[in-house]
């Protein structure tokens, strides 16, 4: 019940809040806004950037000085019949030829650098912001989603910062000079062709808003797809022993069908964008050319500067052409930068208050709950805790008992400030834990939970995971003092052995000792401690319950527990029903009383030794 709470209360507005529906939606009308969220990033590298524009600068003007060379050499030197003049001019375009070369080589190093910076700087940072977001955010946000917007999304944007921005600029230079040079070459050829200019552009725009909403609805496919194959295969034990392999393969071929027939229609408009592109270009290059050669036959203009002005309107041309192919690309971008966007957009539910109030150094290990009432998102009228109060004192052991879904668990959601209380204040050591530094606040808590995480990395790093900082010699502590050493070093390779996913390869006893060393070195004042012994077996639970007595020796502990027998030894026990706490004290004052905790004791006891 407590866990269906905790999904029903993620923020309704999800990742994918922005998609692309056809409907009117501001994903429909093209926008290229969302790619502004790049120039912090292209700027970040301000001499690359120049070097790379230099370098556009010079190809685009050596390619632009081409036609003048091939003028003057059908104008001059075939007139003349002056071989050296032939010479000459030939030498000039290999020379040309080599600036080009050099210019162009640079470009494309130094863009594609950037473009590759840019990626990395936009995947850290998204990476670094989804790390800040709490339960409330992924209880919600589906992490196969997430992890596509991660991988494909920043890696569409590649293009939009480095190869269609170099191309966007090149062309773009290439457009204006082979215009500015095809007036000056002639005006009146010049006129037909920038009268059909707005015929090519036009269509172009209106083709490059089709792309954008496919290429947004194509990327929202593959995200669902890997969302799906994610999921299932995380699961791959509970889908194999439930015989639902094909059932599985056979949804995900349907997703990525889906996601085929997206990509199909994309390309199919992209397609389309390019035929229309070079049947404009071309119909306009040929009616150029009928009334050049016209013009050419009267006298009017020189057979070299006519083919100064073609090469010039080729040249115009191609750039108009693969300008929409850019555009096809930026309009991609813009799509997976939308989505980016959307992950950094989304503000954290839990964050440090903007002038937090300082902890007292050193740490003193107090928890108070005053007066806390908590309720779930759309989890009802009911809360999950109804006015609770109690204080746990430094060096105490405190054992928190009840059935499921009596709030146990949202007592340490609380603590971990997950999430914050709807009434009252909880207080760790005297201050609220709202008004203190969210870091510095948990820094103080330490965590053993019952579904240990763990990593497919090695052991060492798997319990380093509790201090980053931590020499290998504070591991091998915190794992001796963990009762953990032991299995550690009849493993392949010792400290060093890799962990399948989620160390599967470990036992449920091996896994918990591995969370304790965590613990151990965290070395926080306070001690969380989540059913750490429920789902093992009587021989793991007296290993990691000696583990466990070794690292609650003076440090405040808060434990809950199903099996009442590790709880005997607690200074206190709080009993949970329903959000409250309906009964405290030890073991002996509560089987006393003859309420809730009896009864699931003699339950419990008189299971036990019926077994």
């Amino acid at each position: 019940m407590a866990r269906k709470r905790r999904r029903q209360s993620a923020d309704q507005t999800e990742v994918g809040a922005g998609k692309d529906d056809g409907e009117g939606t501001p994903s429909s009308r093209v926008s290229l806004s969302p790619l502004k969220m790049l120039k912090p990033y292209i700027l970040k590298s301000p001499l690359i950037l120049a070097g790379a524009l230099v370098a556009l600068v010079v190809s685009a003007g050596a390619m632009l000085a081409v036609p003048m060379a091939v003028r003057r050499m059908i104008d001059y030197g075939f007139g003349a019949h002056d071989g050296q003049l032939i010479d000459q001019y030939f030498m000039m375009l290999i020379a040309i030829g080599c600036v080009l070369a050099l210019a162009s080589a640079s470009r494309f190093y130094l863009i594609n650098w950037l473009g590759e910076r840019v990626v990395s700087d936009v995947r850290s940072d998204v990476f670094r912001h989804l790390t800040k977001l709490g339960p409330v955010f992924f209880e919600s946000a589906h992490s196969g989603e997430v992890m596509s917007r991660l991988t494909a999304d920043t890696t569409q944007i590649k293009a939009a910062a480095g190869t269609a921005l170099s191309q966007l600029l090149r062309n773009s230079i290439m457009l204006i000079g082979a215009l500015g040079m095809m007036i000056y070459t002639s005006p009146s050829l010049s006129m037909m062709v920038l009268l059909a200019i707005p015929a090519i552009v036009l269509p172009l725009v209106g083709f490059g808003r089709l792309v954008r909403k496919l290429s947004r609805k194509a990327q929202d496919q593959l995200a669902e797809a890997s969302a799906y194959a994610s999921e299932n295969l995380t699961a791959v034990r509970t889908m194999q022993a439930f015989s639902h392999q094909d059932a599985v393969a056979d949804r995900y071929q349907s997703a990525v069908e889906r996601t085929f027939d997206a990509a199909r229609d994309r390309m199919k408009a992209r397609a389309g964008l390019t035929a229309l592109a070079i049947l404009l270009v071309t119909s306009s290059i040929v009616g150029v050319l009928w009334f050049g050669s016209s013009s050419v036959i009267s006298g009017e203009m020189t057979g070299g500067r006519l083919g100064q002005f073609v090469l010039y309107a080729l040249f115009a041309a191609g750039a108009l052409a693969e300008l929409s192919e850019v555009w096809g690309e930026i309009s991609q971008a813009a799509g997976a930068a939308e989505r980016l966007a959307e992950l950094l957009e989304v503000v954290p539910a839990i964050s440090s208050p903007q002038n937090p109030k300082p902890l007292p150094d050193p740490a003193i290990g107090e928890l108070e709950f005053d007066n806390v009432t908590f309720s779930y998102a759309s989890g009802g009228e009911k809360p999950a805790l109804d006015d609770v109060s109690f204080k746990v004192e430094r060096g105490e052991t405190v054992a928190v008992v009840g059935p499921s879904g009596a709030g146990k668990t949202t007592l340490f959601n609380l603590i971990l400030r997950f999430y914050d209380p709807t009434q009252g204040a909880l207080k760790l050591d005297g201050v609220n834990i709202k008004d203190a530094d969210l870091e510095k606040a948990r820094h103080r808590i330490a965590l053993v939970p019952q579904d240990v995480a763990l990593f497919a990395d090695t052991v060492v790093e798997n319990i380093r995971y509790g201090c980053p900082t931590a020499s290998r010699k504070q591991v091998e502590a915190a794992a001796k003092t963990a009762q953990a050493d032991g299995f550690i070093a009849d493993l392949t390779d010792g400290y060093d052995t890799k962990l399948g996913e989620r160390g599967i390869t470990l036992s449920g006893g091996q896994r918990q000792r591995l969370a304790i060393a965590r613990a151990v070195l965290k070395d926080a004042p306070v001690l969380l401690l989540d059913e750490a012994t429920s789902a093992l077996d009587a021989e793991n639970e007296v290993l990691v319950q000696q583990a466990l007595d070794e690292i609650m020796k003076n440090r405040t502990t808060l434990v809950i527990a199903h099996r009442l027998s590790t709880v005997l030894g607690a200074d206190r026990i709080l009993v949970m029903d329903e959000g409250r706490i309906v009964e405290h004290g030890t073991h002996s004052e509560l089987l006393s009383k003859g309420g809730l905790y009896q009864r699931l004791a003699d339950l419990q006891f008189g299971r036990e030794a019926a077994e």
